[in-house]
């Protein structure tokens, strides 16, 4: 009988790994297609910097037609953890990031279709990645803040 080879093959990369050029992602991520993230343009990525020009789906927004801030979060932590690899190959899964706190402070509603996010690293230690989160309505005024802990698991 031969030996059963236990060597793990490499996972194969998800649709939504590929993004077009100058887009964040591409479809088929749960998360992100409910955000439209493949709708995003990356605007900078550098190592541990990504900024990125998003839009408001309207399913997101409450009766007054602002960002629902039980979403904000949601688009936190997706940033955070594509900040996480800005400026870096990244490896779907490997490692594997979760989010063991956040933070988020909210300045101004959220109202323009369009706005920017950007994510930036404040420091890797070990296995925790610290990321804080900016949005930022057309003008340039800061309308949300978040600070996230990622941990390598």
């Amino acid at each position: 009988m031969a030996a059963k080879d236990s060597r793990t093959p490499p996972p194969e990369t998800p649709i939504w790994a590929k993004p077009a050029p100058g887009k964040l992602m591409g479809r088929g991520h749960s998360a992100g297609d409910l955000l439209e993230a493949y709708d995003w343009d990356v605007l900078e990525s550098r190592d541990g910097l990504l900024r990125v020009g998003v839009h408001l789906p309207a399913r997101l927004r409450n009766p007054k037609g602002e960002l629902f801030g039980g979403f904000t979060p949601t688009y936190v932590d997706f940033l955070a953890l594509h900040t996480y690899w800005a400026g870096r190959e990244p490896t779907p899964g490997r490692p594997w990031l979760s989010t063991v706190n956040m933070r988020v402070d909210y300045y101004a509603p959220i109202r323009s279709d369009r706005f920017e996010i950007e994510g930036r690293v404040v420091h890797r230690r070990k296995s925790m990645t610290f990321v804080e989160t900016r949005f930022f309505d057309p003008e340039g005024a800061m309308l949300a803040y978040a600070y996230t802990s990622l941990k390598e698991t």
